[in-house]
């Protein structure tokens, strides 16, 4: 999980930057209408609604973009349909790359992810080429208090909710949970008056691969590179790579 969890944790301050510059907002805006239209438009009501959402506001993303994403998804405005599909590849050292989309436009996702795969050593593979090395999880960070005492009820209180994992990052603890316990999990960090600081699902791989030098860089980049894609939402791979290079290609 170490270099899941320390890609996460870039990935969380690289969507700070592209959320000044609003380009994280367009995704976000994606996201809720195919959550409203694939359900309903109450997010009480609709879990995965309800968690992009939440998502929206800790980008910082105004109510009314919020509201007519719901209402483009429910059908009171009119709007781009959107269809979602995931795609999976390898990149650089054989890593499995797993990326989902949400697209008006299949033919323009498939050939710009083919061709940036190409582009950073990587390539297109067929389907259930690597989704089995991938599980839904949920990931919850907390701002980690700066007393070891409290940082231990932290651990408590999400393994009392039914947490899986607790990992000690920089600056962070990050809770790993299974996708039924992941609103649990949420709510009783929340109620703890501890900092919530993001809460996601995503897919996480079940193993690793370790690079190193050119091909770590090759490989981060690639990563940037899909994410920087408008029709990509997510991007999932089993690397592991050492800090220093990641802090030398966190710009992308």
């Amino acid at each position: 999980m170490s270099g899941h969890s320390k890609w996460h944790n870039i990935r969380l301050r690289k969507e700070k930057v592209d959320s000044q510059k609003g380009k994280l907002f367009g995704k976000i805006a994606r996201e809720i209408t195919v959550a409203a239209k694939n359900g309903v438009g109450d997010p009480a009501a609709n879990p995965r609604l309800r968690l992009t959402i939440q998502k929206a506001k800790e980008a910082g993303m105004p109510n009314d973009n919020i509201e007519r994403a719901i209402n483009r998804g429910t059908g009171e405005l009119d709007g781009t349909s959107y269809e979602e599909s995931t795609y999976e590849g390898y990149g650089p050292g054989g890593v499995a790359v797993l990326i989902e989309t949400l697209t008006d436009n299949r033919n323009r996702t498939v050939a710009d992810i083919r061709s940036t795969l190409t582009r950073h050593g990587g390539n297109l593979g067929e389907n259930g080429c690597v989704a089995w090395n991938f599980e839904k999880k949920g990931i919850v960070v907390v701002e980690a208090p700066v007393e070891a005492e409290e940082q231990e009820q932290v651990m408590e209180v999400a393994i009392d909710a039914g947490a899986e994992d607790v990992e000690p990052q920089e600056g962070a603890i990050e809770v790993t949970t299974s996708v039924e316990s992941f609103e649990t999990v949420s709510e009783a960090l929340t109620a703890a008056d501890l900092n919530v600081t993001s809460a996601e699902l995503s897919m996480v791989p079940n193993s690793a691969v370790p690079l190193e030098g050119d091909e770590a860089r090759r490989m981060v980049r690639l990563m940037h590179a899909l994410e920087d894609l408008d029709d990509v939402q997510s991007v999932s791979a089993n690397f592991d790579v050492p800090d220093d290079i990641l802090e030398e290609t966190e710009g992308g």
